[in-house]
């Protein structure tokens, strides 16, 4: 019974989506997929030029380009999947969006770690595109989706 509940709330969080939040979602979606396919060149299309990723990682933070990071993605030739672990927060105002929610990152099949994707993306004239992902790495207390 709170099974079915929980996914009938869901599918009206979903229906109540608007174009913008649907189309910021799979802006989000397309850097997911590009990770997947390690594909830099699909990973950086769903960004802006100089987009940026901000992380922090047993307790340090670090800062790269996202064309550094794309590459890095790229070469290590292993199979990402990034997902959220529960529905997303999306806000938008005006030509700006962010995405924050819980996910969870597998390398390979296996659990790699966790923690919050904090994605921000501006409204351009091909599309919505992320400008900043900021991102906790944790590998304990961690949600699943499965």
């Amino acid at each position: 019974m709170r099974l079915s509940i929980a996914c009938l709330f869901a599918l009206l969080r979903l229906a109540a989506q608007t174009s913008d939040e649907k189309d910021v979602l799979a802006a989000v979606q397309k850097t997911f997929d590009g990770m997947a396919a390690n594909d830099a060149s699909k990973i950086l299309a769903s960004m802006t030029a100089d987009a940026r990723l901000y992380g922090v990682r047993n307790g340090a933070s670090y800062a790269m380009p996202a064309e550094q990071w794309a590459n890095r993605i790229a070469s290590l030739k292993s199979q990402f999947i990034e997902r959220f672990t529960k529905a997303p927060a999306v806000s938008i105002h005006g030509a700006i969006a962010n995405v924050w929610g819980e996910y969870e990152f597998l390398r390979d099949g296996k659990f790699g770690h966790c923690g919050v994707d904090s994605f921000n993306l501006l409204k351009t004239a091909e599309g919505w595109k992320v400008a900043t992902i900021l991102d906790t790495e944790e590998t304990t207390n961690c949600p699943t989706a499965r």
